[in-house]
């Protein structure tokens, strides 16, 4: 099945204004362990209902047009979690990626992957990876990004370390040149960071890049999370005046 984009009267018709959409729209999909606990349930059912809301999301980004998408995979705090919990969520996102990579490239989405891809990740999800970049790569669609092994920290850091390797002149260093070494030069500043289970903090997720973000913090855990609320989502966007430190 292909989702196809909305029309500008079926946009408008749920009180979205087609000609105000965000370019980039990032996500932390936070709580899903928290919305398994309060059914009593184990936490790993909460990551299995948790991608479900996943693609719903990015079905919504497809219909209104939204050229790209991120969501917040794993950190690189992530590891700390109890090992059960970290090897289900590796198992989780390779069988995610093997389920999903044929459907997404049907709708025409090029997939993507930030992270680092080094001795930590099993070189069977690395090569899934892989598989999923260049089956999408020609895609013309949706940008659908996964931060993986994803820290904003490292990434600057890995930034640094890259620009010394290559010999800049450090008194030559500009903001564009710093973007240019990040894991994704391509990718533009996300407009909108939704954070779902009412935490109010970026846990290390996209620092460079969110400095003239809109933050949404909703209270609802990330399985409840569907096309209705990214829909609300993207119409309080369309309620904030973005200045970019302008008057």
């Amino acid at each position: 099945m292909v989702t196809k984009k909305l029309t500008t009267k079926e946009i408008q018709k749920i009180k979205i204004d087609p000609k105000a959409l965000p370019n980039h729209v990032s996500v932390i999909m936070d709580g899903n362990g928290r919305w398994a606990q309060d059914r009593s349930l184990p936490r790993t059912e909460g990551h299995l209902q948790g991608e479900q809301a996943l693609f719903e999301c990015v079905e919504a980004a497809i219909e209104l047009g939204i050229p790209w998408l991120t969501a917040y995979g794993f950190s690189t705090e992530n590891w700390k979690r109890p090992k059960e919990e970290v090897r289900f969520l590796i198992n989780f996102n390779k069988e995610t990626i093997r389920k999903r990579r044929d459907e997404l490239h049907e709708r025409n989405v090029r997939i993507q992957f930030i992270g680092r891809e080094n001795w930590r990740i099993p070189k069977t999800l690395l090569k899934d990876m892989d598989n999923a970049r260049d089956l999408t790569k020609d895609n013309t669609g949706l940008t659908f990004t996964v931060a993986f092994n994803y820290g904003g920290r490292a990434e600057i850091v890995d930034a640094i370390q890259c620009m010394i390797k290559d010999k800049l002149d450090p008194s030559k260093i500009t903001e564009k040149q710093i973007t240019k070494y990040l894991y994704n030069p391509e990718m533009p500043d996300p407009d909108l960071v939704i954070r779902t289970s009412g935490e109010q903090r970026l846990s290390n997720f996209l620092l460079w890049q969110s400095a003239y973000s809109e933050f949404l913090f909703l209270n609802e855990m990330w399985p409840d999370f569907n096309k209705r609320s990214f829909h609300k989502a993207i119409r309080e966007y369309q309620n904030r005046a973005r200045r970019f430190g302008d008057l």
